[in-house]
């Protein structure tokens, strides 16, 4: 096993516990990631919040669906939480501590602290877990195996909001030129809002990169963004913005083949909405990948007709990534296709979060299981949140990025429940029922 991050290190102990010999390598202290500075294992670099703890918020459903799962990490976290109202956060270096000890003192855990520069030979399984800042020589190796266009080094994402907070009185189903189904919603802007909105655009202050997403390492905060060499295809809008105010009324927000029902008219300036999952409930706001601040995004993108209540459950982000494009390489045991022995967990896959991670290990654990006992694996229900990102990352469409826990993601009831509170409730019933099915199967 590769990574003894949150991913591998549950991996590894649900593995042990099994009764699984586990050979995990952790490059740290011998070499660090340029945003890892502690030699314990499970660091959390970011933030000290693993998120909401109540069940009927994604992040809290989440973790109740992991403890069902035999988590080894959410009761450690619990004995070192600190306060944090409604959300479970802990004591970072007493976290990572105890984890450390947890893996080091289990017998069936040999832990070599050295690089990994390849994925081993083995005559079992290989469980690769080394996390979005995966870097030089195995990078290339992961990149030779799942072939070469199918690693991200570089992430520019666009937010997605859910369908169900659009005001659909605002926007319109269409394609351009009508051709093909009407796959795209439609938020139309009159002159006024438009240089409203760019004005607003260019006024609001970007997120500040850190020193290892920018070729800067002495960092230039917010102005560094306009400094990081990106392609094109994902440029920041707010970037695209400065280069005048029409281009991006002949780029992303061209109004040309639409026409606006409630005028009969062509728009001044359009911004479309293309589904993200099948089912329709998640729209990704085209051409928006951005660097702003999230509070930025939120009151500017806000501004866009018909999503002044849009719930956000991804932000644009912009920084260096390392993921795998999951849905054209991973089988659903998230194995490599092509490599049925080989086995990936954590952020490269596309679980975007600490305790997402976590819950990817406690998967592909699992599937490790499963090949090693000689049987097969299906993974949980759509039903569940663990099932649902699971799915997500190995059925989604052409344009993936990572995705953390989102009550979006989740189909919806047999019967509609208006009041969001007692959806997002009747949701998590369903799912801890499911997961506890499945984890007894």
């Amino acid at each position: 096993m590769l990574g003894a991050g949150l991913a591998g290190c549950e991996a590894a102990l649900w593995l042990a516990q099994q009764g699984v010999k586990v050979r995990l390598y952790e490059q740290k202290p011998g070499h660090f990631s340029p945003a890892h500075k502690s030699a314990d294992l499970a660091e959390l670099v970011c933030s000290n919040s693993l998120k909401a703890e109540r069940t009927d918020s994604a992040g809290g459903l989440l973790k109740a669906e992991m403890r069902l799962l035999g988590s080894s990490l959410l009761p450690v976290a619990d004995g070192c939480r600190v306060a944090a109202g409604g959300a479970l956060a802990v004591d970072r270096e007493q976290f990572s501590a105890r984890v450390s000890a947890l893996v080091e003192g289990h017998p069936g855990i040999e832990l070599v602290r050295e690089e990994a520069r390849d994925i081993p030979e083995a005559d079992g399984p290989v469980l690769v877990a080394t996390g979005p800042l995966t870097e030089g020589a195995l990078a290339g190796r992961i990149a030779a195996l799942a072939g070469q266009q199918q690693l991200a080094f570089y992430d520019a994402a666009a937010p997605i909001v859910t369908a169900a907070s659009l005001e659909m009185g605002r926007v319109f189903a269409a394609s351009r030129y009508g051709r093909g189904d009407d796959d795209y919603l439609n938020c139309p802007m009159d002159k006024e809002t438009y240089e409203a909105f760019y004005a607003a655009l260019l006024a609001a202050e970007r997120a500040p990169l850190h020193a290892f997403d920018t070729p800067d390492p002495e960092g230039q905060g917010a102005d560094a963004a306009a400094n990081v060499p990106v392609y094109e295809g994902c440029m920041p809008v707010e970037e695209m913005a400065r280069r005048g105010p029409d281009t991006l009324r002949y780029g992303p927000l061209r109004p040309v083949g639409l026409t606006d029902p409630a005028t009969g008219r062509r728009p001044w300036a359009c911004v479309q909405l293309r589904r993200e999952d099948a089912e329709g409930r998640l729209y990704n706001l085209v051409g928006f990948q951005t660097n702003l601040k999230f509070g930025e995004q939120k009151r500017v993108f806000g501004m866009i007709p018909g999503l002044a209540n849009a719930e956000f459950v991804r932000y644009g982000v912009m920084h260096r990534n390392t993921f795998l494009n999951s849905p054209e390489v991973l089988a659903k045991n998230l194995s490599l296709k092509g490599h049925p022995h080989i086995f990936f967990a954590g952020q490269i896959t596309g679980f975007e979060g600490y305790m997402e991670s976590a819950a990817c290990g406690l998967l592909a654990a699992r599937a490790v299981l499963a090949q090693l006992c000689g049987g097969t694996y299906a993974p949980p229900s759509l039903n569940t949140m663990c099932g649902a990102l699971a799915g997500y990352i190995t059925q989604g469409g052409k344009n993936f990025q990572p995705m953390g826990a989102n009550m979006g993601l989740l189909p919806p009831l047999d019967a509609p429940e208006r009041d969001k509170r007692l959806r997002y409730e009747k949701l998590a019933a369903r799912a801890l029922a499911a997961m506890r099915a499945w984890a007894e199967a």
